[in-house]
């Protein structure tokens, strides 16, 4: 079929440079989890703008089933106020033992983290943060 579209329509489709998909294809995913939709949203496109692979939760619980099915995440940005069982800081403590090669970013609009209080090496950007010191810190932490 595709070779009598090619020959009425007079056009031929190249196969697809290999380096080129290599460089168009993200290589890194991140699991963003946020409950409130348009903030999700907003911090997924953006994330996704730039190259990430980005998958999304709305809680704790949901992002822990994604992690165990999806092998590639690389990063977490969770919000600490969640709907359900477990917020963020807990989801962040739980993913650190779990999967500890995955890196951890942490926001909240309602109070401060100390180092002291997340696991080893996560960050913390306060609400309302600006999406390219997001997109800074996940290049630089997972680059």
């Amino acid at each position: 079929m595709l070779r009598q579209q090619e020959h009425v329509l007079g056009w031929r489709v190249a196969p697809p440079d290999p380096d080129d998909i290599g460089a168009r294809m993200p290589q890194t995913s991140i699991l963003v989890i946020e409950d409130e939709s348009l903030i999700r949203m907003s911090i997924a496109d953006e994330l996704r703008d730039v190259g990430f692979v980005v998958l999304e939760a709305v809680n704790a619980e949901e992002a822990l089933r994604l992690l165990s099915k999806e092998r590639l995440i690389r990063a977490i940005f969770t919000d600490i106020e969640l709907h359900g069982e477990l917020d963020g800081l807990n989801l962040a403590r739980m993913v650190k033992e779990r999967w500890p090669l995955i890196e951890i970013i942490i926001t909240s609009g309602n109070r401060n983290v100390a180092a002291n209080e997340m696991p080893e090496r996560s960050l913390f950007f306060p609400k309302p943060y600006a999406p390219s010191a997001i997109i800074d810190a996940l290049k630089r932490i997972t680059g």
